[in-house]
């Protein structure tokens, strides 16, 4: 295993570098939703194809997979499972469900959660306003908690202490609050290819194509941030767990008290509400439901996305693991544990 370089000796980024290469994705990501409008203005669809529907769902692994999840699984071992096997279980079994909303979404023209669910009550117009506010008040904080993410990242990459009074921009974009620029460019994103349209029957074609490539570059980064994990810092899953096993703090971890029983009741419970909420979160409703184009997609999802969601938490443990390993044990403070994805490969010298 590689020795840790420690936080203090950890390689960092400069400001110019990070935020040039995060306005080229940005640009990448506009070019990809400008052409799949264009596509679609020309009546060749981008998004009437079962592997972009399927990927478009991903949009369920926000920045807590990357920080979250990595951050649980180092503390509680596999209770990061259940807010994945929730939504994989939901579309394995009630993938009929899913299909069902499709052709009632289609036949009375919804175009939000909030009409679905009314519509299934008399159209009630007190009914879906009091669903948009409840997704109003659940939504904002959890999207202040992605623009959150994004600035940490920035933070640790650049060697930029968090709440330091600093800026993401600070260095390249002095005085600029970074977080409202993220804010800023990602509404804009939003105007340009989502909100602009009138025809509230209209497909977001270029915001649904974007999101399904995001999807692959989400997926791509974590397995090369994992691979790097359990084979450049250490010597493949089985040397990874031994060590583990063999540091009782880190032990623990990965194995069930057995002077406490399992809470089976939280599992439960943790599954059902993700298993709701990949069909009943605004943006999830929005990509499976409004922006479907052939319900004969559905088939392919339902065991695309399960297949995408195993893979992409094919590391998680990996990473949490070796994290602990690598700073110094659980109780260690060298490194945030939600952090361990970025962190890990900076301090082992790989920017």
């Amino acid at each position: 295993m590689t020795e840790p370089a420690g936080p203090l000796q950890a390689a960092v980024m400069a400001p110019a570098l990070v935020l040039g290469a995060s306005l080229a994705y940005l640009l990448a990501l506009f070019a990809v939703a400008w052409w799949a409008d264009r596509r679609a203005a020309a009546g060749r669809s981008v998004i009437g194809n079962a592997w972009v529907y399927a990927l478009s769902m991903a949009v369920y692994c926000t920045a807590w997979t990357y920080f979250g999840s990595v951050g649980r699984a180092a503390s509680g071992g596999v209770w990061f499972l259940p807010i994945y096997l929730g939504p994989t279980l939901a579309m394995v079994l009630a993938w009929l469900v899913l299909r069902k909303m499709v052709r009632i979404a289609r036949t009375w023209r919804i175009t939000s959660i909030a009409d679905f669910i009314a519509s299934r009550y008399g159209k009630s117009r007190l009914l879906a306003g009091l669903v948009t506010l409840i997704a109003l008040v659940g939504v904002v904080p959890y999207v202040a908690l992605q623009l959150k993410a994004v600035a940490s990242g920035y933070a640790l990459l650049t060697g930029h202490a968090p709440g330091a009074g600093q800026g993401a921009g600070q260095g390249v974009l002095a005085g600029v609050d970074g977080t409202l620029l993220i804010a800023l460019v990602l509404a804009g994103f939003t105007i340009a290819f989502g909100t602009r349209h009138l025809d509230n029957t209209e497909r977001h074609e270029g915001m649904v194509a974007a999101i399904a490539a995001e999807s692959v570059v989400k997926l791509l980064a974590f397995l090369l941030v994992g691979g790097f994990v359990t084979w450049g810092l250490f010597s493949g899953p089985g040397d990874l767990f031994a060590r583990a096993l063999a540091q009782p703090e880190i032990a623990r971890v990965l194995r069930a008290d057995p002077a406490r029983p399992f809470a089976f009741d939280q599992w439960f419970a943790l599954l059902v509400l993700a298993g709701l909420s990949v069909l009943l979160l605004p943006r999830q409703f929005q990509v499976m439901v409004v922006e479907n184009v052939d319900e004969r997609h559905i088939r392919r999802a339902a065991w695309a996305f399960p297949a995408y969601l195993l893979l992409i938490n094919l590391f998680v443990l990996p990473i949490a693991v070796g994290g602990l390993l690598y700073f110094g044990g659980a109780g260690a403070r060298a490194a945030d544990p939600e952090t361990f994805v970025l962190s890990l490969p900076l301090a082992a010298g790989m920017p």
